[in-house]
């Protein structure tokens, strides 16, 4: 659009001015004065327009319409002054239109409407414009045209002549009306610079729209620069990579570690791994691209690089929180155990709530509320703490992966081995999650208990990071050396024993009892579990074999001796083995386990029945024990021969149940008064003090009360009762002392027999854990101090045996 279409054509114009002019609304268009326009004209009435005025004088107004969208506009709907204009070539185009150019000459107003048939036609003035020669003026138009040689130069849409043409102008007018044109303006600001009748004005407006187009000129450019900076150094490594090639090719060297680092880096970029692994991966990418695949170190850094995009950085397992779908899953898993279901009930309902209300993610650095848990359930085996966890899993909508702590001395194997050694593997740790494939699995370490600690290794330090929930966010493996994310696994540790646990490991974990059956309990869980398990393992089916109860009572009764169930299963396998051989041999088609039934297939029991452990003599007592397997009865012996006082004790005691059998004997000779005993015999008897089995070695302090009841018995000739158990520490001033274990202590002298159980007064809290059908028959006494006790143990003086019978039976 640039050209000269005569800067005196802008005056000389009025010159020619009709007073009615028809007018040629234009659409996204503002015609300038002295500007020479191409006009493509497709409207009926525009056409007709055009050729009746190319016929006559070729004059029309060009006026600029308000609405784009309007296809034929009325009077009223155009802007109200315009471009007077001649018609300098008119020729039809394959679209039955007009292809038009025109002369622009000068501006007019339109004062009023005449007609809007055939076409628009108004009574129209001149509207010229105000030209002040002034200094001020011819700064603004050097600085215009200054702006506009730079605009020109920024933008590639025009050639380099335009910049020279516009370096002649010398009419300030006829510059604002050319550059105006090609300035790419919005039609609102294009018609407003039209309508400013001050020059000066003009350029003003002009230089501010050209500013910012010089801006935004200057950024495309720099842009494009940039990206071609890019693109010149992505097309010179190319190029770079293709003569390493042809190098490559040249020396016989195979191209397989190049097609193989570029699967790499195609994994890479798809894998969103987080900064640190990511910046650690690309390192070793480039090492193994540069690297020969015969280098020794080849095959390093693949294990390592699969290693860091296999992993599961980002995957996760969505919870489920329907606490009554977890409560239906738990429940059928499992009878009993109504602590841990609620612990993973309220875990979910946390869970749930967090969701629900939005509570925010913690914070990478500070993760103040762990989403996972660190909970350690520890009881005597077979309880269930294992398939507890997998269950837990199953409620929770969770991944499963185990591993066992039983045994482990190196430290290795936890946090993995450094790459510098030959056939270095991350940690057991890495490889569960791995195998899980998410980072939120359900995470179970067996037998915490059993770790190792000796000059080998001390794993269970290196576990203090894992179960620590302010640090496992960022658990570094010596293998991959960099962080991962552990703080949304839910950790479950199992144990048989705590007090084998270093503290600093225990104080981690959130501890749950799991302590022994009830026989009521053990008959429930054969019902529900035990026994259709078996069945269904043995190739039977439900309509060919059932056990009463009474036949399951007999199995807990007489064959198994435990706090949990292992046993009893193991029994009920052997049963439903023997069934299958005869419904194989098609001797029965239907088995029905009776207690007869048991005894035949089983033959004889193998524990006696709890009434028969009866106390004839004096010099023993009941005493109750918690084992690695669960709570047990035990019994201490005391006798004695002439001696000279001296005390012995046998029964592979540890220290503090020696010291405990000492603190008995003490206590009983300065209370030989009160038991009516002669205290000369203290000097002139030894006393022995035995605990059964001699192979098992024992300790603690709890059977203290026991040890003091068998002395007490021995030199008072007065025999203690075999349905009472004992248990409680005991001080030289003759107080009981709590202890623990009671609820497994407990529900072993349930299992034998006893019926009555003497425990220290601080302890009678703790039979709020009973069941009901424990609790409900057996007979608690609670006693602050030994001679509370006497009363209870004793059998009455009526039944006193004495001491010359005594000295017969022993």
């Amino acid at each position: 659009m640039f050209g000269d279409a005569g800067a005196g054509e802008q005056d000389a114009g009025y010159e020619n001015l009709p007073e009615e002019l028809p007018i040629l609304p234009l659409r996204n268009t503002v015609a300038f004065p002295g500007t020479v326009l191409p006009l493509a004209v497709g409207i009926d009435r525009s056409v007709k327009l055009v050729q009746e005025a190319f016929k006559g004088d070729r004059l029309v107004g060009l006026v600029a319409m308000r609405d784009p969208k309007i296809k034929e506009p009325e009077p009223g709907q155009t802007y109200e002054v315009g471009t007077l204009a001649r018609l300098d070539h008119v020729s039809g185009n394959a679209e039955n239109g007009l292809q038009v150019i025109v002369r622009c000459l000068a501006r007019f107003r339109i004062e009023y409407w005449v007609g809007a048939t055939p076409y628009l036609k108004a009574k129209v003035a001149p509207a010229p414009e105000e030209r002040d020669e002034d200094l001020e003026t011819d700064a603004l138009f050097r600085s215009l045209r200054d702006l506009s040689q730079e605009v020109v130069g920024l933008s590639p849409n025009f050639p380099k002549e335009a910049g020279e043409f516009l370096a002649q102008i010398k009419d300030p007018a006829y510059l604002v009306h050319l550059v105006a044109t090609n300035a790419g303006m919005e039609i609102e600001q294009a018609q407003r610079l039209l309508e400013e009748n001050a020059v000066k004005e003009k350029i003003r407006l002009l230089i501010e729209h050209l500013s910012r187009e010089k801006e935004v000129l200057s950024l495309g450019r720099k842009i494009q620069s940039e990206a071609k900076e890019k693109m010149g150094e992505a097309q010179r490594e190319y190029y770079l990579r293709q003569q390493l090639k042809a190098i490559q090719k040249e020396l016989g060297e195979s191209e397989e570690n190049q097609s193989e680092a570029d699967g790499y880096r195609e994994r890479l970029e798809e894998a969103d791994l987080p900064p640190e692994a990511k910046k650690e991966a690309e390192r070793e990418l480039k090492r193994l691209a540069a690297m020969s695949p015969q280098s020794a170190e080849y095959s390093v850094i693949k294990t390592y690089l699969d290693w860091l995009l296999e992993l599961p950085w980002h995957e996760t397992s969505e919870d489920r929180t329907d606490i009554d779908h977890a409560r239906q899953v738990l429940d059928r898993d499992h009878y009993g155990l109504e602590e841990i279901k609620e612990r993973i009930v309220e875990y979910l309902a946390v869970r749930k709530l967090a969701r629900e209300r939005g509570v925010p993610e913690p914070d990478e650095d500070r993760p103040d509320q762990p989403l996972g848990a660190i909970l350690c359930f520890a009881g005597p085996p077979g309880v269930g703490k294992t398939s507890l966890g997998q269950s837990i899993a199953r409620a929770l909508n969770r991944k499963f992966t185990r591993m066992s702590l039983g045994g482990m001395r190196d430290e290795a194997e936890i946090r993995g081995h450094r790459r510098t050694y030959i056939g270095a593997m991350p940690g057991r740790i890495i490889q569960a999650v791995k195998r899980a494939g998410t980072r939120n699995p359900v995470f179970m370490l067996d037998e915490v208990d059993k770790i190792g600690n000796d000059w080998r290794g001390d794993p269970s330090s290196a576990l203090l990071e894992v179960l620590d929930p302010a640090q496992n966010h960022a658990f570094r493996d010596h293998y991959l050396d960099v962080d991962f994310d552990l703080s949304e696994v839910i950790f479950i540790t199992t144990a048989n024993q705590l007090e084998t646990i270093p503290p600093a490991l225990a104080d981690r974990m959130e501890i749950l009892q799991l302590d022994g059956y009830t026989e009521y309990e053990k008959v429930k869980i054969a019902q529900r579990h035990l026994v259709p398990r078996q069945v269904r393992w043995h190739g039977l089916r439900d309509e060919e074999i059932s056990f009463t109860e009474d036949a399951l009572q007999k199995i807990v009764r007489d064959y198994t001796r435990e706090a949990g169930v292992r046993n009893l299963e193991r029994q009920i396998g052997s049963i439903c083995r023997k069934c299958a051989v005869k419904v194989t041999e098609e001797e029965w088609s239907h088995v029905l386990v009776t207690p007869e039934m048991v005894r035949e297939f089983l033959k004889k029991e193998r524990f006696e029945a709890e009434d028969s452990e009866n106390i004839e003599i004096p010099g023993i007592a009941t005493g109750l024990a918690v084992t690695a397997f669960g709570g047990d009865i035990l019994f201490v012996e005391a006798t004695r021969m002439k001696g000279k006082g001296k005390l012995t004790l046998t029964g592979h005691l540890g220290d503090v149940m020696r010291e405990s059998a000492q603190i008995a004997h003490s206590y009983v000779r300065s209370k030989a008064d009160t038991l009516a005993v002669d205290a000369e015999d203290f000097a002139v008897y030894d006393v022995h003090l035995h605990v059964p089995a001699g192979a098992i070695p024992k300790d603690g302090p709890s059977a203290g009360l026991a040890m003091v009841m068998a002395m007490a018995s021995l030199y008072s000739g007065r025999s203690l009762r075999g349905d009472v158990g004992m248990t409680g520490e005991v001080t030289l001033r003759g107080r009981v002392l709590p202890v623990g274990g009671i609820k497994m202590k407990i529900l072993a002298a349930h299992r034998a027999g006893l019926t009555t159980v003497i425990l220290p007064q601080r302890n009678e809290k703790d039979l709020d854990d009973l069941p009901d059908e424990v609790r409900n028959t057996m007979l608690f006494v609670p006693v602050d101090r030994i001679e509370e006790a006497m009363d209870t143990a004793f059998v009455p003086e009526g039944d006193r045996v004495s001491q010359d019978q005594e000295k017969v039976t022993t």
